[in-house]
């Protein structure tokens, strides 16, 4: 019979009162904030973990990781009690407080800015909507004064008369203005409305923080906040995240959902991959000694049993095989595409020119005014803290959208591709993956395509499947294959890592570091960014500023020049 989250009758430490700012005084021995005790999940036959006893202690922040599929968000859910486990339990302290960021945008359509993030410390809003309620009772009696009192000493005691003010230091942090704060939650776009949800979740100092996904949606500025917030958390994360720049960051261990098992590593994502493979590497290396062995014992049994005068020896080695162990190497579950991009030379030294370019969404402008060139090979990261005037910007460049002022010119005979943030429209055809690509293929043939589908991991009758059904990320490997086969001079991309596991974003990562075409992009990945620009174009809402450096170097100026306003 599944067994649901169980509650340990145990009293919080008085250095651990819940309050609203950060706690300064913590227990200095390790607590256990969360375990799991022979937990497994399974859908019909599917199984996605199983017999997984593990221990979530105070202080660390988790990264929790494994390929699509592979049953991180169901973890996180069954984790929090959203969803049953199939067997075993999820044990918790009574009396500590778990967070989630919630997922469902609409449930909060009714309520502002900042009560939604009120909201998010169930027990001080309950207080408040009391309290409120009390002193509007038109025969407020002793009685009420008597529970009005309780009701105040309590409050105090959880800092309530800095909660608003702390509510909206997170909202402001994550990029969401004053003037945004009294807007109602469905006024707000996705970006923000995600925000506002974050801002919830990490509210109050929970004891307990459960993140999925928490940076999509943000723009880079958001994500380096949220990045900071984490490190300074001092209580347990457990985080999942295909931003390898932000698992890096806060992530002091890794939970590595693989082989239907979760295995804890004490590091970060990058430690993890290093120690991994290192483990990959030594099984293999052991598994391949054991077989040669094996063959050397099998040969000589083969050919001296029917001998007398070997008869014993032969006999010896037969106890030796069966005593061999053989290691079986589960197959993982992680597989990685193929991704590699070639480009012709462009013998214009110009690619791109912008000549009083705007462009309005909406009836508000997103830019105007803007005269800019692109040379042949740059690497152009476009930001902003708006990502409809990145994706707009984008559109733009690519033809895909025409500036309400001004002209976009390329350079003669340039061939130019690009991957859209919504591409879901190209998919609303009834055609199989072979049929959908060969639209973007010189060569028709089926085996070409075939094989350049199971280089995207599509093999057997996967590439026979109507693209209707497929999944995000399926979705974005057909894209990339496209831009392949177009073989573009000038690659322009909007979100590429958008759906993408962490094996395939490190593929497409390399992938492009290797390309010496010209690439101009949008994204929210740090450490894409980080590794691929030489140029960054920023959108703000006084104008287009055109830094030429790349964004490692533009984050290290504005590093060093907070630092000098902070010490002026």
């Amino acid at each position: 019979m599944p067994v649901t989250l169980v509650y340990r009758r145990q009293a919080k430490a008085a250095s651990e009162s819940t309050n609203l700012g950060h706690n300064s005084a913590h227990c200095n021995e390790t607590r256990i904030m969360i375990r799991t005790q022979g937990l497994s999940v399974q859908f019909g036959e599917r199984v996605l973990f199983e017999d997984v006893s593990i221990k979530f202690t105070q202080g660390n922040c988790y990264g929790l990781i494994g390929p699509n599929g592979a049953g991180k968000s169901t973890l996180l859910k069954v984790l929090s009690g959203e969803t049953e486990p199939h067997s075993g339990s999820v044990v918790i302290d009574q009396g500590l407080r778990v967070a989630v960021l919630k997922q469902d945008h609409f449930e909060f359509n009714e309520f502002d800015a900042l009560t939604t993030v009120l909201m998010g410390h169930g027990r001080l809003f309950a207080i408040m909507q009391e309290k409120d309620a009390l002193y509007l009772k038109p025969d407020f009696d002793e009685s009420d004064g008597m529970r009005a009192a309780e009701l105040e000493a309590e409050f105090g005691g959880l800092n309530g008369w800095g909660a608003e003010a702390q509510a909206g230091e997170l909202l402001g942090g994550l990029g969401i203005p004053v003037s945004r704060h009294g807007l109602l939650v469905r006024e707000l776009d996705d970006g923000d409305k995600v925000r506002v949800l974050l801002a919830q979740a990490v509210f109050g100092d929970p004891d307990v923080l459960l993140l999925d996904e928490p940076t999509n949606h943000l723009d880079v500025e958001s994500i380096l906040w949220l990045e900071d917030f984490l490190l300074s958390f001092q209580n347990t994360v457990i985080v999942v995240s295909h931003d390898r720049h932000f698992l890096n960051r806060v992530s002091t261990h890794t939970a590595d959902i693989d082989y239907h098992q979760v295995t804890l590593y004490t590091g970060n994502y990058d430690f993890w991959r290093q120690a991994s493979e290192m483990a990959l590497r030594h099984r293999q290396a052991r598994k391949e000694k054991n077989e040669d062995r094996a063959r050397e014992l099998r040969e000589f049994i083969a050919r001296f049993s029917a001998n007398a005068s070997k008869s014993r020896q032969a006999t010896s080695r037969k106890k030796m095989l069966g005593k061999l162990d053989v290691e079986a190497i589960a197959p993982s579950s992680r597989k990685s595409p193929h991704i590699v991009f070639s480009s012709e030379r462009v013998h214009s030294k110009e690619m791109l020119s912008l000549t009083d370019v705007s462009k309005s969404v909406g009836g508000q402008s997103i830019f105007e005014g803007v005269n800019l060139t692109i040379a042949n090979g740059e690497r152009v990261v476009v930001v902003s803290r708006d990502s409809v005037a990145t994706s707009t910007f984008l559109e733009v460049v690519a033809g895909t959208q025409e500036p309400d002022t001004g002209s976009v010119r390329w350079g003669a005979s340039v061939r130019r591709s690009f991957l859209p943030k919504e591409y879901g429209h190209l998919f609303d055809v009834d055609l199989s993956v072979i049929d959908w690509l060969r639209q973007f293929s010189e060569d028709p043939d089926e085996d070409f395509i075939r094989k350049f589908l199971g280089r995207m991991l599509f093999t057997g009758e996967e590439s026979r499947k109507s693209v209707t059904v497929l999944s995000g990320g399926e979705k974005v490997r057909c894209m990339l294959a496209r831009l392949m086969l177009e073989n573009p001079q000038c690659l322009i991309l909007d979100g590429p890592t958008n759906h993408l596991d962490l094996e395939s974003i490190n593929v497409l990562n390399n992938a492009l570091s290797k390309r010496s075409g010209t690439l101009i992009f949008g994204s929210h990945d740090v450490e894409l960014i980080e590794s691929l620009t030489d140029r960054v174009i920023e959108i703000t809402d006084e104008g287009l500023v055109d830094h030429q450096c790349g964004y490692a170097e533009l984050r290290q100026r504005r590093t060093e020049e907070s630092a000098v306003l902070v010490g002026a």
